[in-house]
């Protein structure tokens, strides 16, 4: 089981399953959303996900995305896309051992930023991870 929450503490949550598509994700808004160069997911399936303590706040950061966050300090906790209703996506740093998930590949490379230079060995896709 891996657990995590946000910086204030005041929401906890619990992955049961096997996560999936552990990625870094460049896109603009990912880096709107959070205020941050790129985001670390990974994915579970949405029954493998629970919030144990305190409530998130969530909104529509597009007409299919919703994300969530710690309504009392902004940590971002997940976002859920309506084309995969059965998933739902992690940000892998609200963990509270993110080394528990490493990146498998990097997401929308076409919308990195100038100055962040990648310098790992991971798969890079100019787009979202789409499954062999």
């Amino acid at each position: 089981m891996l657990i995590g929450g946000c910086f204030c503490g005041k929401v906890r949550y619990e992955v049961l399953g096997t996560p999936f598509d552990s990625t870094i994700c460049h896109c603009v808004d990912c880096r709107r959303a959070t205020a941050t160069p790129f985001v670390a997911w990974f994915s579970v399936r949405q029954s493998e996900f629970r919030f144990v303590l305190g409530e998130s706040r969530s909104f529509a950061s597009s007409r299919a995305v919703l994300r969530t966050l710690c309504p009392d300090c902004g940590t971002h906790l997940t976002y859920q896309h309506a084309d995969f209703p059965d998933e739902i996506d992690i940000s892998t740093c609200s963990l509270d051992v993110p080394e528990q998930v490493p990146p498998e590949h990097h997401t929308w490379m076409s919308q990195k930023l100038s100055w962040v230079h990648v310098a790992d060995v991971l798969p890079k896709h100019a787009g979202s991870y789409s499954k062999p």
